[in-house]
C-alpha cells in the first residue's frame, strides 16, 4: 500500500484537476482505486484539501473571494460523499480568514452567512459547531468595535441564527460581566489646577450649566458600576455610586434640552444637497472621554439616553432574583427605596429627552420587561424551547367556544351545481333531490313503495310487553315519539284494528299504541308468553286475519330516516312574517347590534346596508335569519333581546306568542 506522503501528494494532483469541473465522482473513483481503506484515504484527503488550499491562496492575485467560495462548496460535496471529515469545510474557511485582509473576510463570511441552513445539518452542525465558533470569536478580535461595528453584527446575528437557544455555546449562563470594558478618563488634579477650574467656571454666565472636574469625574466614574454592578452591594461603593448617581441626575434635570425640529429639518434640507456619504446617521460605539468634550456630550439627547438607559439596567440588575448571585448580593430596604424613587426620576428625564421622548421611555419599560423573562429562564437552568400540549376542553370552555362561520347559501348552491347536484338548503330534501336525476321517474319507481308489515315493525315492542323482558316503562318503543309517529301511519295503512278502536277520546299515545300492539300479536302466527295472551284475551274482539304483505320493508333506509329525524335539531315556535315586520319597525334603529348578536359577518351586515330605509335592512336580515338558521325560534330570539336589554322588542314577542296560542 502506498505511503501517506505519496497519497497526500496524489490526491492533490486529484484535487487540483477536478475541482475546475467539481467532478464527484471522478475524484471518488480515483481516490478509492489507489487506497480501499477509509481510515488511511480520509486523513489523506483531508491534508490534500488544505494543502491545495495554500496553492489557491498563492495564486489568487486578483483578491476574488469567488475562488475560494467554489472550493468550499467542492469539499462540502466531498464530505457529503463521505470522502473527508465532516469538519473540513470549517477548518477551511477558518484559514481563508486568517490568510485574508479584513475587507476580504467580509466579502466572504457573506458566504458563510447565507449558508447556514448549510451548517445546521445534521451532518455538519455536531462537528462544526465549536469550530465555527473559534472562527467567529477569532475574526472579533481582529476586528474594532468601534470602526468596524457593522462586520461585529452581522458575526453575533450568525452566531444567533447558527446555535439555538438553548445551546450553552452561546450562554453567559453563570452571568459574568465584561470586566475588560474599562473607561479610561482624565487623571487626578490638584488642587491649584482645581480650585483654578472652579474660578474660571465662576467667571462663565449664570444660564450655562456648570461643569467642573468634580462633576466630569462623577459623571466618568459611574461606569466603572456598570460595568460591574456587584460593587453596589457592597457599603462604601454604594455610597459612592448613589452620590455619584444623584449629581449627574441632577444636573440632567437642571440641563434641559429642547425639541429643535426646525434646526433638524434645515439639517436635513443641507444634508440632501451634499453628496451621498454625508447622508448616513453616524453612530459611535464608545464616546470620547475629554473633560472638554463633556458640556456638548450633556447637550446631546442620544448621550444623554444611553446614560440614562445604563442606569436602568443597571437598577433592574440590583433588584432581580439572579441564579448565580452571592447570598450576601441582597440591597437593603433603604436602598431599595432609593432605587425605585431613582428609577422613577429616570423615567421621567426619558420622556422629557427630545424627540418622542414618551415614545422612547415606554419602548425601553417594554424591552426591561422582556429582559425579565430570559433572566427567569435562565434561572430556570434554559430549558428547550417547546410548544406545549394542547389542554382538553373542559365544559366551560366548550360553552365560549364560537360558533361555526355558516357558509353563504349562493356558495353552497354554486358547489353543489358545479358536481352536478341540487342544493335544497335542508339535508333530507339535499338527499332525496338527488337521488335520481330524473324526479317524476324517481317519484313513480316501485323501490319508493317500502311500507313495512305489521310483524317486523311492531316485533320488538310485542317482545318489551312481556314481564318476562323487565323493560322499564322510559326504554320501551312505545315511549319513543319517532317510533309513535310511524307507527299511527303503519297503522292507517295495513291494521284494520285503527278505525274500530271506539268513540271515546285517546289520553295518551302510548296507551292507545300498547292496545293496538296487543291486537296485532293475536293476530300474529307465532307463539308468545301466557301473560300477554290473557291480557289479549280480555281486551280484544274478533278481528279479521292479517293481511299478506308481499312488498319487502328496506330496513336500511328506514333506519337512515330514523337517524336523520333524531338528529334533527327540534325547532319550536317559528317566527312569523307578521311578528318580523313589527320586530323591525322596533329594532330599525339598532338593528346592527342585533345582526352581531344573530352571528352574521361584518360583509353581510354591508350588504343588508344596502337597503335604503333602516327597516327594510333590518327586515331583510330577520327574515334570512327565520328562514335560513336552524336555531331561529322565538324562544332563542328571546334569550338574545334579553341579553341586548331590548325591552320594548320582547314585550312585542310576548304579545305575539300570547296571541298567536
Amino acid at each position: 500500500m502506498a505511503s501517506f506522503e505519496t497519497l497526500r501528494k496524489d490526491y492533490s494532483k486529484y484535487v487540483q484537476q477536478c475541482l475546475k469541473s467539481s467532478d464527484i465522482a471522478t475524484f471518488q473513483k480515483k481516490t478509492i482505486e489507489q487506497c480501499a481503506n477509509d481510515k488511511d484515504r480520509k486523513p489523506a484527503i483531508d491534508q490534500a484539501l488544505r494543502d491545495t488550499l495554500v496553492i489557491i491562496l498563492s495564486n489568487n492575485a486578483t483578491n476574488n473571494t469567488r475562488t475560494l467560495e467554489s472550493y468550499i462548496k467542492f469539499c462540502i460535496e466531498l464530505c457529503r460523499k463521505d470522502l473527508a471529515t465532516t469538519s473540513m469545510p470549517v477548518m477551511l474557511l477558518s484559514d481563508m480568514f486568517d490568510a485574508l485582509t479584513l475587507n476580504l473576510c467580509e466579502d466572504l463570511f457573506t458566504y458563510v452567512e447565507n449558508n447556514v441552513s448549510t451548517w445546521k445539518e445534521d451532518l455538519f452542525f455536531g462537528a462544526c459547531k465549536n469550530n465555527l465558533l473559534r472562527m467567529c470569536n477569532d475574526l472579533l478580535r481582529r476586528l474594532s468595535r468601534s470602526q468596524q461595528t457593522v462586520f461585529c453584527g452581522r458575526i453575533l446575528l450568525f452566531l444567533a441564527k447558527f446555535f439555538p437557544f438553548s445551546e450553552r455555546s452561546g450562554l453567559n449562563i453563570v452571568s459574568e460581566f465584561n470586566l475588560e470594558n474599562i473607561t479610561e478618563f482624565g487623571s487626578e488634579k490638584s488642587e491649584e489646577e482645581v480650585i483654578q477650574q472652579m474660578e474660571v467656571d465662576g467667571e462663565k454666565s449664570e444660564t450655562k450649566i456648570s461643569i467642573d472636574y468634580n462633576l466630569y469625574r462623577k459623571f466618568w466614574a459611574l461606569q466603572d458600576f456598570f460595568r460591574n454592578p456587584n460593587q453596589c452591594y457592597n457599603k462604601m461603593h454604594w455610597k459612592c455610586f448613589s452620590t455619584h448617581a444623584t449629581n449627574v441626575l441632577s444636573t440632567f434635570a437642571s440641563f434641559k434640552l429642547e425639541d429643535q425640529k426646525d434646526c433638524i429639518i434645515d439639517h436635513l434640507k443641507i444634508e440632501s444637497l451634499l453628496d451621498g456619504r454625508y447622508k448616513d446617521n453616524h453612530y459611535f460605539a464608545k464616546y470620547l472621554t475629554n473633560e472638554k468634550l463633556l458640556e456638548l456630550q450633556l447637550s446631546d439627547s442620544n448621550f444623554r439616553r444611553f446614560v440614562l438607559l445604563q442606569f436602568l439596567i443597571l437598577f433592574q440588575y440590583l433588584n432581580s432574583t439572579v441564579k448565580f448571585k452571592s447570598e450576601t448580593h441582597e440591597l437593603k430596604p433603604d436602598q431599595v427605596e432609593w432605587v425605585n424613587t431613582t428609577t422613577e426620576q429616570v423615567y421621567l428625564l426619558l420622556t422629557e429627552t427630545p424627540p418622542d421622548g414618551a415614545a422612547f421611555a415606554e419602548a425601553v419599560k417594554h424591552i426591561l420587561k422582556r429582559e425579565e423573562y430570559w433572566n427567569s429562564w435562565k434561572n430556570e437552568g434554559c430549558p428547550a424551547f417547546k410548544r406545549p400540549a394542547p389542554e382538553p376542553m373542559t365544559e366551560a370552555d366548550e360553552a365560549r367556544k364560537p360558533k361555526r362561520l355558516r357558509r353563504k347559501i349562493g356558495d353552497l348552491i354554486r358547489d353543489a351545481q358545479a358536481v352536478g347536484k341540487y342544493y335544497m338548503g335542508n339535508q333530507e330534501l339535499t338527499k332525496l333531490w338527488n337521488l335520481c336525476p330524473n324526479n317524476l321517474e324517481a317519484c313513480k319507481s316501485k323501490d319508493r313503495d317500502f311500507l313495512p308489515s305489521l310483524e317486523t315493525y311492531f316485533e320488538e315492542a310485542i317482545e318489551q310487553l312481556d314481564p318476562a323482558a323487565a323493560i322499564e316503562d322510559e326504554y320501551k318503543k312505545v315511549n319513543d315519539g319517532n317510533f309513535g309517529w310511524r307507527a299511527l301511519r303503519l297503522l292507517a295503512r295495513r291494521s284494520p284494528h285503527f278505525f274500530v278502536h271506539g268513540n271515546y277520546p285517546i289520553n295518551k299515545l302510548q296507551e292507545y299504541l300498547e292496545i293496538m300492539i296487543k291486537k296485532i300479536a293475536k293476530d300474529r302466527p307465532v307463539c308468545i308468553t301466557n301473560q300477554v295472551q290473557t291480557d289479549i284475551k280480555q281486551e280484544a274482539g274478533e278481528t279479521p286475519p292479517s293481511e299478506q304483505i308481499e312488498q319487502d320493508f328496506n330496513e336500511e333506509t328506514l333506519k337512515q330516516e330514523t337517524e336523520a329525524i333524531e338528529s334533527k335539531p327540534k325547532v319550536i315556535n317559528r317566527i312569523s312574517r307578521e311578528l318580523v315586520e313589527k320586530l323591525a319597525e322596533v329594532m330599525k334603529d339598532d338593528w346592527e347590534t342585533l345582526a352581531a348578536k344573530l352571528g352574521y359577518t361584518n360583509d353581510e351586515i354591508v350588504f343588508f346596508g344596502k337597503k335604503q330605509t333602516p327597516y327594510e335592512q333590518c327586515q331583510e336580515m330577520l327574515v334570512i335569519w327565520t328562514e335560513e338558521d336552524p336555531e331561529a325560534s322565538i324562544e332563542h330570539l328571546k334569550s338574545i333581546l334579553q341579553e341586548l336589554n331590548c325591552t320594548e322588542a320582547l314585550e312585542v314577542v310576548n304579545s305575539n306568542t300570547v296571541k298567536t296560542e
